[in-house]
């Protein structure tokens, strides 16, 4: 026979007792109340191996970007911010400077490592803010004619300690404007303008001098055809690691001058030599051009200046 307990709880002066379902469902429903009050709950335990993520206030501040080197001369009469696409011989070139003289002023263990907004210094220690060097110019050595090595892919040798290029003081004839005057190129300030330019190639010129399209002139002519120094002076790159210059050969002529003669089919000289007016340097060719030209700069403390009214009537 079947206990039913509701039975029993019915019956007349019986104590009702609570069925054991009903008393169940009473503990049930205390425990989950307990469990539903805010101010009693357990700690949560990330067991997924997953970070997790800090709160804001706990966050570690992060580290400032370390400024580039050189900013404490930023602005500074002598300096230049380097500036995107920039490299050390186009520094040089601008500022009429060796860019080995730059890397050794600023302790460049890697000169092919510069980064933008790194401020250098382009002139020498004891130069005025100008760069004009106040020491004599030293002599140009005797000049070599031999092709060198490696020439067309920038290889030389070291550059001397000297920060002052050469200029000689007398030169030949040049085969270029069959001229036989000679100068000498004096330690003033003053006597750095005094530069005997000749033409650097026979040919026409076919591009004049324009501030914003060309930096020189454009001197037509056949593949091969002679490239010769403008002034006397000392090499101070010679190789293709300009763009838009190609096979380029940049020579020094003394604290204010430098000329660049661009788009060589073959390079004649190498760095550091020393090199007479109207002395072959280069045969005219068409790289990083789009024909055969000799593209010629004078620049003057780095800035490009007019060849046509330095040169030689011819």
């Amino acid at each position: 026979m079947t206990y039913d307990a509701t039975f029993e709880n019915s019956r007349p002066g019986t104590r009702l007792r609570p069925a054991p379902s009903l008393l169940l469902m009473a503990v049930a429903a205390a425990v989950l109340a307990g469990c539903a009050n805010p101010s009693h709950r357990a700690p949560v335990e990330d067991r997924s191996g997953r970070p997790v993520a800090s709160s804001p206030a706990s966050a570690a501040p992060e580290t400032a970007p370390k400024p580039p080197p050189g900013q404490e001369n930023l602005g500074k009469p002598g300096y230049y911010a380097v500036k995107p696409g920039d490299t050390l011989i186009r520094i040089g070139l601008e500022n009429g400077q060796n860019w080995r003289d730059i890397a050794r002023w600023n302790n460049l263990e890697n000169p092919d490592r510069i980064e933008v907004g790194q401020v250098v210094r382009v002139v020498p220690p004891g130069a005025d803010p100008n760069g004009v060097v106040v020491r004599p110019v030293a002599p140009a050595a005797r000049a070599e004619s031999r092709p060198a090595s490696g020439s067309a892919s920038g290889a030389s040798a070291p550059a001397p300690a000297a920060t002052a290029p050469a200029a000689a003081s007398t030169a030949s004839a040049s085969p270029a404007s069959g001229s036989s005057s000679s100068s000498s190129v004096p330690a003033a300030r003053d006597g750095d303008d005094d530069v005997n330019w000749t033409w650097p190639a026979a040919g026409s010129v076919v591009a004049g001098f324009d501030e914003v399209r060309s930096k020189g002139l454009s001197i037509a002519g056949k593949a091969g055809d002679p490239v010769y120094a403008a002034a006397d002076g000392r090499v101070v790159y010679a190789g293709s690691g300009l763009r838009g210059y190609g096979n380029l050969i940049i020579v020094k002529h003394n604290a204010t001058f430098l000329s660049a003669y661009a788009h060589n089919q073959t390079l004649l000289v190498k760095e550091d030599q020393a090199v007479r007016r109207g002395q072959k340097i280069a045969e005219m060719g068409a790289s990083d051009a789009d024909r055969v030209q000799l593209h010629f700069e004078i620049r003057r403390q780095g800035k490009p200046v007019d060849p046509a009214k330095l040169l030689p009537s011819r």
